[in-house]
């Protein structure tokens, strides 16, 4: 994966004056578009839309200082309007583009290489499982994106549960794992930005249908699911395998990701205070 980023990135390169659309650049790597979207964040820590907006402004920056009008970068770099790359410019670097060219200031967004760095020779633990359809059976509520520290919205969430909400989803609950499920699906657009929400559903796994009007319900395709269990301080242990799957991986990995609700449980020490064994569960396809 990592030899088909790089591709990717000298491909933007190439393209940087052309409209380029993130379904051509995944087409281009050879994946799904919500795979590469997924792992290109979690290694560069942006977003691909970001990566290629900053790399335009870095190389109109270098043009204007090489004596180009701001009229002519503007548009060579895809903008309809003077006043709008007059605005993106100011707020990716804090100054107009005229500054450049009367007091010459500067500012550069490098291109990005890729390379494979080994952390202290840390495993992974997982397992690949086969599962059948089934449904999500839960309460869910749209919710913003948080990659570290407790989520309040969700916990909020947790604490909206009726008792009786709590005795459907126990009644309905027939396929391991055996546990309350948090999953994640319906992300925003853009859904790798932490400004971003998604849709999270607290709930259980069921293959009953019938379910009353006090619940959601959410059908998962049959798939493969790779399965990472952790044990550790909760929710960092939790927190960083997730960052873990995405940035080494699945890169590394004959897998990638698919568009499917992703989940986790947790279960909490009852002697350690803020511990916890969690799995995370993954919905994937060899590639």
């Amino acid at each position: 994966m990592l030899k088909e980023l790089n591709h990717v990135i000298d491909y933007i390169e190439e393209h940087l004056t052309d409209d380029l659309s993130l379904e051509v650049i995944s087409e281009y790597a050879g994946v799904s578009d919500y795979h590469f979207r997924k792992i290109f964040f979690y290694l560069s820590g942006l977003t691909l839309s970001e990566y290629i907006k900053n790399r335009k402004l870095s190389e109109a920056n270098k043009d204007l200082l090489n004596g180009e009008r701001v009229t002519d970068v503007a548009f060579k770099y895809g903008y309809q309007s003077v006043d709008g790359f007059t605005r993106a410019f100011k707020k990716w670097c804090g100054f107009l583009p005229s500054d450049v060219i009367k007091k010459g200031k500067s500012k550069s967004f490098p291109k990005l290489s890729f390379v494979i760095t080994v952390k202290g020779g840390i495993s992974m633990e997982y397992r690949i499982e086969d599962k059948p359809a089934f449904n999500l059976v839960g309460v869910s509520k749209r919710v913003p994106m948080q990659f570290e520290g407790v989520n309040n919205e969700i916990v909020k969430l947790a604490y909206s549960i009726t008792e009786e909400q709590r005795k459907e989803m126990h009644s309905l609950q027939n396929m391991e794992p055996y546990e309350i499920v948090n999953a994640s699906y319906d992300s925003d657009t853009n859904f790798l930005k932490e400004e971003g929400y998604l849709t999270h559903l607290i709930g259980v796994l069921t293959t009953e249908d019938k379910v009353s009007h006090l619940l959601d319900k959410v059908p998962v395709q049959a798939c493969t699911w790779a399965v990472f269990p952790n044990e550790g301080p909760f929710p960092s242990t939790l927190q960083q395998t997730m960052a873990r799957i995405y940035s080494e991986w699945l890169p590394s990995s004959n897998y990638e990701v698919i568009n499917a609700p992703s989940f986790s449980f947790t279960k909490m020490d009852q002697h350690k205070k803020d511990y916890a064994y969690s799995e995370v569960w993954v919905p994937v396809r060899k590639k």
